[in-house]
């Protein structure tokens, strides 16, 4: 029987970490468990975990190995231990795609499409340029963009901030017309106030959503900007199990989850809230301003999720210095992107191949990427 035998991790530019499981027939698989900025946490958890439970293990019993992960330590959820889970979980789906010589999406029921949507980033984290980032995006291709909708904003901001934003969308509306895709991202900066008075000044250019109008921690509060707004509701790259989704469901306050491969339990988990959001009517567009493995991983579960809408990407993205998405692929093409569209990848497991020789000699440059620290002008903390 094959078993688990040995693992590295790799801290490499701009922000990422990779893990590499290798099994006793020779087998590698390749997963991301990363939280932005806290990589290092996330390394100790990933080497505790597997060193506690899967060395000498039989890597195909993927299932039993994440209950055992997630329930066997007592303490469960959070952003932590379940990136360090949802890697592990994406190099174990690559091993058992090799082992059966498929890709992952076959072993999880077969796709329900043949290509996934996806969209790309403009503005930066305080947008700016939008316009013109915008058109050169849609020359280029694609068909759905999405923006920060603010720089950081009070509690109660003043007339001008909201006009700001309205200006900002706007700009890009009329740049690239009526039949491009434009999602606007509150990222969890704007509070409950400032969240309903952005979004019925917005409404007029017609977002594709609107993302995290409140933080996580405030979804009781959905329902009430829901109610007020045409706009379909973004949210979840905060939110790490199917148990924390299950709120958002029940109270009918979101059209659209954005769980994070990286971040949500990995294959396993985002394909059983997939499942949940379906019997809801909910939409599933998955969060990855991460590295290649993480995509790969997600278009495996796209493949599969008849409610997948479009699959975020990070390629070109504003964290992206150093390196980017493409960079640590022998073969790039797995990711060209045709009419705002990606093939799925059609190679077992995640269906990407690893430069590992190139892994290894960007491992070598020093990696502490945090995000910033903003503030109010009166020198309190303000959200990012």
């Amino acid at each position: 029987m094959t078993r688990i035998t040995d693992y590295e991790l790799f801290e490499v530019p701009p922000r990422w970490l990779f893990l590499r499981i290798v099994t006793s027939d020779g087998t590698v698989g390749w997963g991301e468990p990363i939280v932005e900025g806290r990589s290092h946490t996330v390394r100790s958890a990933v080497e505790e975990l597997i060193d506690t439970y899967l060395l000498g293990e039989d890597p195909l019993r993927i299932e039993d190995h994440w209950q055992t992960m997630y329930r066997g330590g007592f303490y469960r959820g959070g952003p932590i231990l379940m990136s360090a889970i949802a890697g592990i979980d994406q190099a174990l789906w690559d091993i058992k795609g090799k082992h059966f010589n498929a890709p992952v999406y076959d072993l999880l029921g077969g796709p329900v499409r043949d290509r996934v949507r996806v969209y790309q980033w403009v503005g930066g984290d305080r947008p700016d340029d939008v316009g013109e980032a915008a058109a050169e995006k849609v020359d280029a291709g694609f068909t759905a963009l999405k923006m920060n909708a603010t720089p950081e904003i009070r509690r109660v901001d003043n007339p001008s901030a909201v006009q700001d934003a309205v200006d900002r969308l706007r700009e890009v509306r009329n740049r690239v017309g009526p039949e491009v895709d434009i999602g606007v991202d509150f990222h969890g900066r704007v509070t409950k106030p400032m969240a309903k008075r952005l979004a019925k000044e917005l409404e007029p250019a017609d977002p594709f959503f609107i993302e995290e109008p409140v933080l996580p921690e405030h979804n009781d509060i959905l329902p009430e900007i829901t109610a007020q707004t045409s706009i379909p509701i973004a949210t979840g790259e905060r939110m790490y199990s199917r148990w924390d989704f299950k709120e958002v469901f029940e109270n009918g306050s979101v059209d659209i989850i954005q769980p994070d491969l990286s971040h949500a339990g990995g294959i396993t988990e985002v394909h059983k809230i997939a499942a949940m959001a379906e019997a809801y009517d909910v939409a599933m567009a998955p969060h990855c301003p991460l590295g290649p493995i993480a995509l790969a991983s997600c278009l495996q579960v796209d493949a599969v999720a008849s409610n997948a809408l479009i699959q975020e990407q990070s390629l070109d993205i504003h964290y992206n210095t150093g390196n980017d998405v493409l960079d640590y692929l022998v073969d790039t093409s797995v990711f060209d992107y045709d009419e705002g569209y990606v093939d799925l990848p059609s190679g077992p497991g995640l269906g990407i191949d690893i430069d590992i020789e190139y892994v290894r000699e960007r491992e070598e440059i020093d990696v502490d990427w945090h995000n910033p620290i903003w503030r109010h002008n009166d020198g309190s903390v303000a959200e990012w």
